[in-house]
């Protein structure tokens, strides 16, 4: 089983819906709410289908609700990860 990191997780974000300008995705993001990043309710659902291409997990419909922040969001699917690896 692979970890799923918050610099992997940057990418994706960079990746699939950029990054407004004025947003600093370098820094500590991990607790920062993806509204304040810039990233509204779509750019978390193409955000979302990513990481289930890239990671072959299937993230529940509730999973973008759940995951406010990039680093709910990395928890979230490592423990998903770790589950599918039982």
């Amino acid at each position: 089983m692979s970890e799923f990191t918050l610099l992997e997780l940057k990418e994706i974000m960079t990746a699939s819906a950029g990054v407004d300008e004025g947003v600093e995705l370098d820094g500590d993001i991990a607790g920062v709410e993806f509204s304040d990043l810039g990233y509204d309710s779509l750019a978390l659902l193409e955000l979302r289908s990513q990481v289930e291409r890239r990671y072959g997990v299937v993230l529940p419909d509730d999973a973008v609700s759940e995951t406010t922040t990039p680093g709910d969001a990395v928890a979230f699917v490592n423990d998903l990860l770790a589950k599918a690896a039982v």
